[in-house]
């Protein structure tokens, strides 16, 4: 005799996995790359945590790639101390490149021109 299955439940539409990234539809201005989606799993960085470090930032640096710009925050946590963001500016949207913890205290580096911060200022 065949064991009687239990019938599929629908998940309510708004469930959600611990650490699943689905970036909102309503907000146009920032577009993510999948890289970021990863990484801010990878490291349990919410969507609102990463924008809130691209509006506050506690320091701006040179991106590794060319016209891309770091920001960073402290973390706040023993484990990481900062939380740093790496984004491009495309078409009067911010592409977000990658997200990441660091688990101590970064040497400061190459600042951004100013000219270029309030390119970003007048985006946000």
């Amino acid at each position: 005799m065949l064991a009687r299955k239990r019938p599929l439940r629908n998940k309510p539409s708004g469930f959600k996995r611990f650490g699943d990234f689905s970036p909102s539809a309503a907000n146009d201005k920032y577009v993510w790359t999948a890289h970021s989606q990863v990484k801010m799993r990878q490291y349990g960085l919410s969507e609102s945590r990463v924008k809130r470090i691209i509006r506050f930032p506690t320091r701006y640096e040179e991106g590794i790639i060319p016209k891309a710009i770091a920001v960073m925050q402290p973390a706040g946590t023993q484990r990481y101390s900062e939380i740093w963001v790496m984004y491009k500016l495309a078409d009067k949207k911010i592409k977000i490149i990658t997200a990441w913890r660091y688990p101590g205290v970064s040497p400061q580096r190459d600042p951004i021109p100013k000219e270029v911060l309030e390119e970003i200022k007048e985006l946000l």
